[in-house]
């Protein structure tokens, strides 16, 4: 899951979307040598759709990994997973001995695991989740050590204890996992899992404890420090909703070779991004580059309200209208592009036309203090003015489109008309299911090599027929630098290209899937 301590971000809207349950184990094929556990999906219940969930994190972290197919049970497992109407993907764990059952999201957006406790006595949501019971583990030891942790839409407290893990067919020991005590909120009471397994780094673990995955690897349950996703994207099917496998990755998953990039800093799957093309043109936003994560824990396509509102534009979808963004165009249009053609420095502009404070690196609103870069970002600790985030966000249009050799008058024009294509505050943009044929594709540039994401893989279909409704699979999320501008991809973009991350090697993966 993307945990964000956000640098003044707006929530990720999550999609809770489809019922689904859980089938009994299946047998391992003995060709393959993988447990393989297979998942039943009921169907779709429109009306548990719910606006918020765990993407308004209130810190920034993730996880990576990737690597060689299997060949043997030694070697790897795989867990299959859970599609919960494209929006979530859940496996099943085991947690003391015998296994108590677990529904988890395998985040590689954190690092720590954490199940209801036994002992969550005024929590709603832990009466309607499994819970975890310490005296009924053999393997149990306590701990004590209290633990919490912070989202943007709930929360969840309790402590320490150590028992023994189950995923797939491996039995990870003194596993240290957080018994969730207290959960408020109505996050955790609507969502379709118990509890998060975290796939993230061990710099980012809360209570300094050893993530799962980490055990894994040096209780020496897989040869090769390598994990894999394959998500299944059609929502309707019957069949699994995807693999996790640890250890390596299944060539039935993906076609052709994966384009590797390396992890450019540790606490998060995190590697550096080039352009973004919308219908194959440039939007100009990363053609210096920008940084990017591959989130299993989020739903959809986060980047920079700049980028994700020209894509609006493009896509058709509903967005607000800007008060600020329209003041900006009228009062101060003609001299952002005046400072522009002059070849004033782009970071600089805001400041110099009054609306911003530039402290070296962008703009900031006046008056409000910058947060230490290496400290942790608070949501509150960063609050950029409306009139400083829309200068600077016409500033980013108007370049592109001088860029194209657009008149003056074409430009301001573009730009007003982007000021009613911001995405909502809730993340949610509707789009009409009649135009998907017109939609332009998305690329990514990454490693060298563009990635594309056509309009039925970025669009989320709700129902069918007169009553079907889409979503955008894009929402905007703004991260300052020097962490920032940050793109986040979920599994808008985990789905269509199977994703392996490589601890090894510290690098990260992309492949068509299959």
């Amino acid at each position: 899951m993307f945990l964000i301590a956000t640098m003044g971000t707006r929530g990720l809207a999550v999609l809770l979307l489809a019922a689904v349950l859980l089938q009994g184990l299946l047998p391992a094929s003995e060709a393959e040598g993988l447990v393989r556990i297979a998942l039943k999906k009921r169907a779709i219940d429109r009306n548990s759709r719910v606006a918020k969930s765990l993407s308004d994190r209130e810190e920034v972290h993730l996880l990576g990994g990737a690597s060689n197919t299997l060949r043997s049970e030694e070697e790897g497992d795989i867990v299959s997973l859970k599609n919960y109407m494209n929006a979530q993907y859940f496996g099943e764990i085991g947690v003391g001995t015998p296994p108590q059952k677990f529904t988890v999201i395998f985040d590689t957006g954190s690092s720590n695991l954490w199940v209801p406790s036994a002992k969550c006595y005024f929590s709603i949501a832990c009466y309607l989740h499994a819970r975890y019971k310490a005296g009924a583990s053999s393997t149990y030891k306590k701990n004590g050590k209290p633990a919490a942790i912070q989202y943007g839409t709930g929360s969840i407290a309790g402590y320490f204890s150590e028992d023994s893990v189950t995923v797939g067919d491996l039995v990870v020991k003194d596993q240290e996992f957080i018994e969730a005590t207290k959960e408020p909120g109505v996050t955790f009471l609507v969502a379709k899992f118990d509890g998060i397994l975290g796939l993230g780094f061990k710099e980012i673990s809360v209570g300094k404890a050893v993530p799962v995955w980490y055990n894994m690897v040096e209780q020496g349950l897989i040869s090769d420090p390598v994990f894999s996703f394959w998500l299944n994207r059609h929502a309707d099917d019957e069949g699994e909703g995807g693999e996790i496998i640890f250890g390596g990755m299944d060539p039935k998953h993906y076609v052709g070779e994966h384009t590797y990039v390396p992890v450019t800093q540790k606490g998060y799957w995190q590697f550096d991004m080039g352009d973004v093309l919308v219908g194959g043109k440039s939007t100009g936003f990363c053609a210096g580059g920008c940084a990017a994560i591959a989130d299993s824990g989020t739903s959809l396509l986060a980047g920079p309200t700049a980028i994700i509102t020209e894509i609006n534009e493009k896509i058709g979808a509903a967005g607000v209208v800007s008060q600020e963004c329209k003041t900006i165009v009228s009062q101060y249009g003609q001299q952002i592009l005046d400072l522009l053609l002059a070849e004033t420095q782009p970071k600089k502009i805001c400041s110099q036309v009054g609306l911003c404070t530039f402290d070296g690196t962008r703009g900031v609103s006046a008056g409000i203090r910058r947060v230490v870069d290496d400290e942790p970002v608070k949501s509150n600790g960063l609050r950029t003015d409306p009139m400083c985030s829309a200068c600077e966000m016409a500033v980013v249009w108007m370049q592109n489109q001088l860029a194209q050799n657009k008149t003056q008058d074409l430009i301001l024009d573009y730009v007003n008309q982007l000021c009613n294509r911001l995405p909502s505050p809730m993340g949610e943009s509707a789009v009409d299911c009649a135009s998907l044929g017109s939609m332009p594709d998305i690329e990514f540039t990454i490693g060298g090599k563009k990635f594309a994401l056509k309009p039925e893989e970025y669009i989320l279909k709700v129902g069918e027929g007169a009553a079907a409704q889409c979503i955008s699979g894009f929402t905007a999320m703004d991260i300052p630098p020097p962490r920032g501008p940050l793109w986040i991809l979920g599994d808008v973009f985990m789905g269509p290209y199977h994703t392996v991350f490589d601890y090894g090697k510290l690098r990260v993966g992309f492949a068509k899937a299959a």
